[in-house]
């Protein structure tokens, strides 16, 4: 079925020179700890680490216009984990020590934004540690990808005392669910009836590079959203062009340790009390693909941050990155 969107020129490869760019922050989100043994292996029965849950601001301003559009990928881990679910506050209690501040909002207010600021906020995906407080951005729309909203409204689909979720987390009325990556766009609305200086996440997934699909929300080469399946369902990542010849990949969930990326560990698998074999992927055989999908963009000079990634964050060079601190 064709599409009734405008369609846009390919897009040039990862790394060319382009006029489009935005600005890329981390933000911190909370930290936690992970043992070891139910991401990597090999590993040891006791090792545990403590890891962040990194949320990034994304600034889009257009060349032509001069309009400025906010996303934050992400929002980390909820300030108050009693406002988790049960079964979640649960989980919670294998992850300590846990500490969830500063949070999204305190880490946007140290470089001056509130959350009314905030145009849009994208999930990775719907998983615990990367919704936050939704409620705390009371304006904006929330983006999320293909299967997220069945996932939130199912119960038990998945293994794994991680993989509860909240069936009203995000409002109807201001979410959008990505289209399926593997089928066309329905027809609908044209383009010109759009706000001109909104993104448009509602077009065909296209192949960009060695990634097979992915959207140019701003139709400039500025930002792309990447279908990153394996982790959970509607898993995607972001790839941001931050300057003339340097990109940045936001790879969420894709992996979870640096040593699988460097080939020293695999994923890690584990028996649950009935004995069934549980993963922290929902599809390890897609999150294995996913990871060399990465790895080939890390080969080629892009600069890959990972949700959890320790260390990105211990490393003294990035913490002029975040959010606030660059401006002091």
């Amino acid at each position: 079925m064709s599409t009734a969107y405008v369609r846009q020129p390919p897009p040039s490869p990862p790394g060319s020179a382009s006029e489009a760019t935005v600005e890329v922050f981390a933000l911190q989100a909370g930290h936690f700890s992970l043992p070891e043994r139910f991401f990597v292996h090999p590993a040891s029965t006791t090792a545990k680490r403590t890891v962040p849950s990194l949320s990034f601001l994304v600034v889009h301003q257009d060349p032509e216009t001069n309009h400025t559009t906010r996303i934050v990928f992400d929002l980390g881990l909820r300030r108050d984990i009693n406002r988790y679910s049960a079964p979640i506050q649960k989980h919670v209690e294998s992850r300590q020590p846990l500490t969830t501040l500063p949070d999204v909002t305190r880490s946007l207010a140290a470089g001056g934004l509130h959350p009314a600021d905030i145009d849009y906020v994208i999930y990775s995906h719907v998983h615990w540690d990367h919704v936050g407080e939704p409620c705390d951005f009371p304006s904006c729309t929330f983006v999320v990808g293909n299967g997220s909203g069945a996932l939130m409204h199912s119960t038990g689909s998945l293994r794994g005392s991680h993989s509860f979720f909240e069936a009203d987390l995000l409002p109807a009325e201001r979410t959008i669910e990505l289209s399926n990556p593997y089928e066309e766009v329905d027809e609908g609305t044209n383009k010109e009836e759009l706000d001109p200086n909104a993104p448009d996440f509602v077009q065909e997934w296209r192949p960009y590079g060695s990634l097979p699909r992915v959207l140019d929300i701003f139709h400039d080469g500025s930002l792309y959203i990447v279908d990153s399946p394996g982790h959970l369902p509607g898993h995607i990542n972001l790839l941001a062009k931050i300057g003339p010849a340097t990109s940045v990949y936001l790879a969420g969930d894709a992996c979870h340790d640096r040593r699988i990326m460097r080939k020293e560990k695999q994923i890690g698998e584990w028996l649950d009390d009935q004995g069934h074999l549980c993963c922290i992927h929902a599809d390890k055989n897609l999150a294995e693909q996913t990871i060399g999908r990465i790895q080939e963009l890390e080969s080629s000079g892009i600069e890959v941050i990972f949700a959890h990634d320790f260390e990105w964050e211990e490393n003294p060079r990035n913490q002029s990155r975040f959010f606030g601190q660059s401006r002091n």
